[in-house]
Parts: C-alpha cells; structure tokens; sequence
C-alpha cells in the first residue's frame, strides 16, 4: 500500500482541498492519503474558526480516512517549527511514502534549489545575507534580497512572498535535514490566493469563506431589519453563497454548529491575554517562544493599549515585526509555549506522538499498518498519554491546555457545556 502524507489546517475545509486529495493520490499513485491537521490552533497565530473534532469531522465525511493532529507547540509555530513537526510526525509512523503540498509557484525544482541554498548556506549567499541584516532588513526580506542577488534571478526571489511557498521550501529542509526517503511533490495552488477574502468561481480561499461566515447572522429578513442589520447576511444567505465552495457535508456542519460551536477568533481570547499579562514581567515574556527581549519590552510598555488582540497587533507591528508574528508570539504566551519547551522537542525529534483525531472505515486499514511500522505511540484515548515520555507528556499537556482553553471560549460565548478534552471522542465515520 503506497500511503502519501498531507498536511493541512482545514479552517475551514473547502474545494481547495478536496483538489488537494485527489491531486496528491494522482501524482503520486498512492492507494491512500493521511491528514496531519493543526487543532483547536493555526499557523498564523490564530484560534481555528471551528473545533477540531468538527474540522476532522467534515475531512473525514469528504473522504480522509484517517487524522491525526499536530501538536500545539507545532501548529502555531514559525515555518520552520510547523514544517519540522508535520514532517517529523509522518516519519516516525514509519509507512509514509510521500508527501504532498500546495504551493503557489508549483514548481518542486525551484523550491528544492531555494531550500538547499538556504539549508547549505554557500558562503556568497551567507555573505549577501549578513549585508542585508547589517542594513536593518528584516530576516525575511534580508534572505529574499540575497538569494535574489545570488542566483540573479529577480523571479526566484519573489516566491518567498508567498505563504504556501515558504511552507513547501520548509517541507524540503525538514526532509532534508531529516536524511528522509519520503518523496515530496508539490501541486499548484488554483484560483485563489491564501490572502484572498472574496469568493471566487468554486475554490475560494479559507480566508474568504472565514470572512462571509464572520459577518452571517441565524437572523432572517425581518428580524435583520429590526435590529438594523441590513448588509449583514443571513447564515441560509451565507450557506447558499458557499454551496459551489465547499463540500455538502462541510454545509450541513456549517448549519448545525453555527454559534452554537463556532465562529471562534482570536479577540475572543482578548481578555484572557489582558489577564495573563498582568502576571507576566520583561524578563519571563522573552522565556516564550519566538518573544524577543525587544518585543516583550514593546508588549509590556503597551500592554495598557490592548483593547483587542486584532487591534494590539496592529498596534504593535512594525516594518521588521509583522502582524503575523506578534500575534504567534502573543498566543505562545498564551498557551504557555515556551523556547525551552521547543529546544527539548527538537533534541527528543519533534513529535513524540501520533494523535488519531479521526478515521473512517477504510481508515482502520491504515491505522493497523500505522501500528506495525511506526517508531512512536499511537494515541487514541488520553488515558494513554501516561505511557509516554516525560517529554512526550510536556507536549501531549501543552495539546489539552490548549483545547481546554479553547472550549473554554466556547462555553462562554455560546453558552454551551463545557466538555473536557479528556471526555472528547475520536470521531469515527463509518
């Protein structure tokens, strides 16, 4: 059985990914596909729109059969950090045969040869690169400039623009780095842009269908007028516009759920962030993951400002700290990641665990080649969590505080019972 690897955040699964699916499967001949998602946490430093156990949910009813999650510290990290866990977690199951990603450029060739300069650091290239930080750009732009004079390529410098690029060129180094003999393959991104917040002809962004669910209300006609919402659609007006966008049954989750599980956002977490930097000085914010000393004196200095964490963002971005990365930094100190934290994941091989979120049927196939072939826990009830490391028991905790904290949010604002991460079910589709 040739099994490739995907990974993705699914917030919230659309077209897109089903073409991802069935692209990869085509590419790379594989008889199966299994979905490392980010949970209750995404990668650009923000809560997911909707549960995990939903989003695993609506993958599976779409035809995953099986997912397992990525750790925490993982999910909202850097590139770096979210590539080498997602790539650690597929090799140490053992069975993975390739990997497969979207990327806007779609050309493997030119991410490989910007990941390989990047990872060798040719003395040229380090040196343009040193140039540039000595003038005051940002990591970033610093490496785009440098690679740009050194291949003297204006085109190949621009693709580190682009979100789903820098995560495919990270994909390559962790699998480099890593000696690995997955083959990884990369597809084209279609249509829309990962930023694009409009609608667009059957594949648009997670971005645009974010924002259209952001602003429905379950209010009909009448009731929007009372109230004065006039521009505002309705959630049926919302879910008619997304029945070309997504699956029929992400439509059904989406209608079911709505404000009774979801839309969660990060200024829902405002107040706790208000709450935890009371208690926090300059000198413990920089123990947390990506803070610099200079951030955390910004933060503390401001922290009087914060009003929203959308808004404390903006507020605190600069020209060489972006919106993004402050609100990474701002969610590890939230959720307690720590640098520490990472540096003993790094030393112990990134993920100590597989999580099963969910599967199908088919999917208990995969699970059993899973369990013959992998070098690390396969964990379907937390119960089992005491049988790991105890640096596999730092991380699997860092994954309940998170998700604890998470439905905590809710609990308050839907008020809808409490359910503990340790009561939540695999979700099993038959």
């Amino acid at each position: 059985m040739k099994i490739v690897g995907l990974i993705a955040e699914y917030n919230p699964f659309h077209n897109g990914h089903l073409y991802h699916i069935r692209k990869a499967k085509e590419i790379t001949g594989a008889d199966a596909v299994v979905v490392v998602m980010s949970g209750d946490f995404v990668q650009r430093g923000a809560p997911a729109i909707m549960p995990k156990h939903i989003r695993a949910e609506v993958a599976l009813e779409a035809g995953v059969p099986l997912v397992l999650e990525l750790p925490v510290c993982f999910s909202t990290g850097s590139a770096e950090y979210f590539a080498e866990g997602a790539v650690s977690l597929f090799e140490h199951l053992g069975c993975i045969d390739s990997i497969c990603f979207g990327s806007e450029c779609g050309d493997y060739g030119t991410l490989e040869k910007i990941a390989c300069t990047i990872t060798e650091e040719p003395e040229e290239y380090k040196e343009l690169l040193k140039r540039y930080l000595s003038q005051g750009a940002s990591f970033p732009l610093a490496r785009q400039w440098a690679l740009r004079e050194y291949f003297h390529d204006e085109r190949l410098s621009k693709v580190l623009e682009k979100p789903n690029n820098i995560l495919g060129v990270e994909y390559i180094k962790a699998l480099r780095r890593r000696k690995s003999s997955m083959k990884a393959y990369t597809i084209k991104r279609i249509v829309s842009g990962y930023h694009d917040d409009s609608l667009n002809s059957g594949y648009s962004s997670a971005s645009a269908i974010r924002k259209l669910l952001a602003h429905s209300l379950r209010l009909e006609g009448s009731q929007r007028e009372e109230e004065g919402l006039f521009d505002e659609p309705s959630l049926s007006e919302a879910l008619m516009r997304l029945e070309q966008e997504v699956p029929k049954s992400c439509i059904r989750f989406l209608e079911e759920t709505h404000h009774i599980r979801y839309p969660v956002y990060a200024n829902d977490f405002s107040s706790l962030l208000g709450y935890k930097l009371l208690t926090e000085t300059s000198e413990s914010l920089t123990e947390y993951l990506d803070v610099t000393e200079e951030l955390a004196n910004r933060i503390l200095r401001h922290a009087n400002h914060l009003i929203t964490i959308d808004q404390f963002c903006q507020f605190l971005k600069t020209k060489d700290i972006t919106y993004s990365r402050i609100s990474r930094c701002l969610f590890h100190i939230l959720l307690d990641i720590k640098k520490k934290h990472m540096e003993n994941y790094r030393k112990a091989g990134y993920c100590q665990y597989a999580r099963v979120l969910g599967f199908r049927k088919e999917g208990q196939r995969l699970l059993s080649r899973i369990k013959k072939y992998s070098d690390t826990p396969l964990i379907t009830k937390l119960s089992h969590a005491d049988t790991l490391s105890e640096t596999g028991q730092r991380m699997m905790a860092g994954d309940v505080f998170a998700a604890n904290l998470y439905e905590r949010i809710v609990t308050e604002k839907f008020k809808e019972p409490f359910i503990h991460e340790y009561t939540q079910q695999v979700v099993v589709v038959r």
